[in-house]
């Protein structure tokens, strides 16, 4: 039996909302769709479709560049999978960690 206000995936929120970084954007997405009442899970999953669609469009951009773009694209992706982790570990913390800029977007849109 769900307790009341408790998520409504049915899921432990510190696990539900580290579940949304899993996937990327995509998984931020699902969580979004089917979480509407817990705002923890929902700042995660807005904060990761945020930001990995956002990794998607530099990570394009990196590629595009000619003779330096491998170099900072290899760069790039070591230090979006460190993040990655980060954000992952801190959701599953149970800790509501803000990235900047998308962070507070990311609160805004969920209101």
């Amino acid at each position: 039996m769900k307790k009341p206000g408790g998520s409504r995936s049915g899921l432990e929120p510190r696990f539900a909302a580290g579940l949304a970084y899993l996937g990327g954007a995509l998984t931020g997405i699902i969580f979004l769709i089917i979480e509407k009442q817990d705002r923890f899970v929902r700042f995660h999953a807005m904060q990761s479709t945020i930001t990995f669609l956002g990794v998607v469009i530099v990570h394009f951009v990196l590629r595009g560049l000619p003779v330096v773009g491998p170099v900072l694209t290899f760069a790039f992706i070591v230090g979006i999978v460190i993040l990655w982790a980060v954000l992952i570990f801190k959701a599953f913390s149970g800790e509501r960690y803000k990235l900047p800029y998308i962070g507070d977007w990311a609160e805004q849109q969920i209101k």
